[in-house]
């Protein structure tokens, strides 16, 4: 059986509901998926930027709304660190100058140190790195 890490983008999708992904995660147990840090980081970095330019009460209590469902989404799920031996892959990685963004590096670091398989829509940019094995489950 494989281990599953979720990217960012088909987190997104599982969070709201995208009828593929649910079916793709339902069948697979709790244990066998996760997500990674960074995708926390990206989640609520973007929750952050909203609330940061939410000049109304209406936009600025939407805004929090949306952190506190995305936080309470996130915590229940297995989230794998972008610890020091993923960062030693992460800068093997970044030797081969793979043309690949910091953050989706750094996801493909945690996934290869892992040795799971990425669920991503990005299969572009994640196929420049070498030995990811990535599936798009929105298909």
């Amino acid at each position: 059986m494989s281990f599953y890490v979720l990217d960012t983008d088909t987190l997104t999708l599982f969070e709201e509901g995208h009828p593929n992904v649910l079916q793709r995660v339902a069948a697979h147990p709790a244990a066998d998926l996760a997500i990674t840090v960074l995708s926390v980081e990206e989640q609520l970095s973007g929750w952050y930027s909203r609330l940061r330019q939410a000049k109304d009460p209406a936009r600025l209590a939407l805004a929090y709304g949306r952190l506190a469902r995305t936080v309470r989404f996130l915590s229940k799920l297995q989230i794998l660190d972008f610890d020091q031996p993923a960062i030693l892959e992460y800068m093997q990685l970044q030797k081969k100058k793979l043309k690949v963004r910091k953050m989706d590096l750094r996801i493909a670091a945690v996934v290869l140190h892992h040795k799971a398989v990425l669920v991503s829509r990005n299969l572009k940019d994640f196929q420049r790195v070498p030995g990811l094995s990535i599936e798009d489950w929105t298909q």
